[in-house]
């Protein structure tokens, strides 16, 4: 496939590449699984695929925490595996997007053993701090899973700080050399075939050297920084440990390195101005788009889609999604998981004004299994357990028929997969009234006669939304009673007369 201009909001679907397709029978799924399913991916009507971290790592976070980031990990194949995924997913008009994880890396990365080692390249890759007289940390600062940001070295006898989890030590991104060695990794994988890059964390990037104590967090602060009321980290203003919009500068580097023809997407962790600093990052020379947690961490509401248009200077650069490796199944989360709901979801998505993100298993109408506390591995789940929904249940691989393993794997799956009968991939393809049947009719709908989506105007009454396009106008029903109409709409997620029913979405073409 050559190099053509990306769709100005294209539709991305997320592989989480552990849980998506198993070959070997070892029950975690690989990139020659993905090879194999690249068809059904492409019959789904998307843009491109997101792929999340397939590179060397010890899993202590689900791939995230990164030991090399030029290479495969055996786990998932080989580099040979990885070009055929690409090869394939080109042929089939699919473009590849894969993740970076530049605020960190695993603590058994060669960068910073050799930091810990005083090596003089690598000294200063890596944030180290000397403890206060008294041996403590240099100040109050906590990583976003709740902890302390800051672990002890006993051999460089030093603390080092993490945005996430200790195993995952934080970049000096100031570093001339490690902005030496993003850029290679960006060109690397440029020079391998891929059409884009997904940016982790990236308002996690820099922070205030002076390193001063972060206040408490305001009443109002709090209800907007992301996570759960249970979770430290939202009882701090975090205006030292991270530096949101020195972040939205460094993406100037990340564009440089990556070059113009490459798609840039980033991932805006920070919940305070997330819109802001999302249509922030988006400015010229800057990133193509940019995604929040606001819509579904507000349970997908009409107040928070008002919110986000409210707020946004470009709504057509934001990403809109529900679920993903991160975020519980909205299925469950925004509606109440009936297929009615599913569909109204997937209208939702399928008429937002800007790129979409579908995480696997979405277009199934997947919900969010409760695991037991013995089958979890993921490190937010288990030191939070049993509070919240948790992020391992959107983990769990996928059915893709009615068989043992589900046709996910021959072996024991590395989740249990504990689906109802009725919902994999071989039933739904050929059920008539499937939320499977309906994502690939509502994304079609989007390609062909939807046009760019420049949203004209919106309004909000109540739980109604209604986007005016140049093309369409739609209404989305995020309620539950009835509203009038006029005239049947040309597509819509659920019967209607004279009304839209609640929970539905319609779209009339101009």
């Amino acid at each position: 496939m050559s190099k053509s201009p990306w769709p100005a909001a294209p539709v991305i679907y997320q592989i989480y590449p552990r849980s998506f397709r198993d070959t070997t029978g070892n029950g975690i799924g690989d990139l020659n699984g993905i090879f194999e399913k690249l068809g059904y991916v492409a019959d789904l009507g998307v843009d491109a695929i997101w792929l999340s971290p397939f590179f060397p790592s010890p899993m202590a976070d689900g791939g995230y925490d990164v030991a090399d980031h030029l290479d495969v990990h055996p786990l998932f194949g080989t580099f040979a595996d990885f070009d055929r995924v690409v090869e394939r997913a080109h042929d089939l008009n699919l473009r590849i997007i894969i993740d970076q994880v530049f605020n960190h890396t695993s603590t058994t990365a060669p960068w910073f053993r050799r930091s810990v080692a005083r090596d003089p390249d690598y000294d200063d890759y890596y944030v180290w701090a000397d403890p206060k007289p008294d041996g403590t940390p240099p100040n109050n600062w906590l990583s976003q899973f709740g902890p302390p940001a800051w672990t002890w070295n006993h051999q460089r006898r030093q603390y080092y700080f993490h945005n996430f989890t200790a195993a995952q030590p934080s970049l000096n991104l100031r570093c001339e050399r490690v902005q030496w060695e993003l850029c290679t990794i960006m060109r690397f994988w440029r020079d391998r075939g891929v059409d884009g890059f997904r940016i982790d964390a990236v308002t996690s990037f820099l922070f205030d050297t002076s390193m001063a104590d972060n206040p408490a967090a305001s009443e109002t602060v709090q209800g907007r920084v992301s996570g759960a009321d249970f979770v430290p980290y939202t009882y701090q203003d975090h205006v030292h440990d991270i530096l949101p919009g020195d972040g939205l500068a460094y993406a100037e580097n990340l564009r440089e390195w990556a070059g113009d023809e490459m798609f840039l997407i980033g991932e805006i962790t920070s919940g305070n101005e997330s819109v802001e600093l999302a249509c922030g990052l988006t400015q010229p020379g800057r990133m193509d788009a940019a995604y929040t947690t606001d819509f579904p961490e507000n349970d997908a509401s009409a107040a928070a889609y008002a919110d986000i248009l409210t707020r946004a200077s470009d709504p057509g650069r934001l990403g809109w999604w529900l679920s993903s490796h991160d975020q519980p199944r909205h299925a469950a989360k925004a509606g109440n998981g009936t297929v009615h709901d599913v569909k109204f979801l997937a209208l939702v998505l399928a008429t937002a004004p800007g790129p979409v993100i579908l995480y696997q298993g979405e277009e199934l109408g997947l919900i969010q299994p409760r695991l037991s506390k013995s089958a979890v591995t993921d490190p937010y789940d288990l030191l939070y357990w049993p509070d919240g929904p948790g992020r391992e249940g959107a983990r769990v691989p996928i059915p893709w028929a009615e068989r043992p393993g589900r046709a996910f794997t021959t072996g024991q799956p590395w989740l249990p997969m504990d689906w109802p009968v009725d919902i994999s991939v071989s039933v739904q393809h050929i059920a008539a009234d499937s939320p499977l049947r309906f994502y690939r009719a509502a994304f079609a709908f989007r390609r062909e006669r939807l046009g760019r989506l420049e949203l004209q105007d919106w309004s909000r009454d109540g739980d109604i939304i209604k986007l005016e396009y140049m093309d369409a106008q739609v209404i989305l029903n995020f309620g539950h009673t009835p509203v009038p109409i006029d005239g049947q709409p040309d597509f819509a997620s659920g019967p209607t007369n004279d009304v839209l029913p609640g929970r539905t979405a319609a779209v009339w073409l101009r």
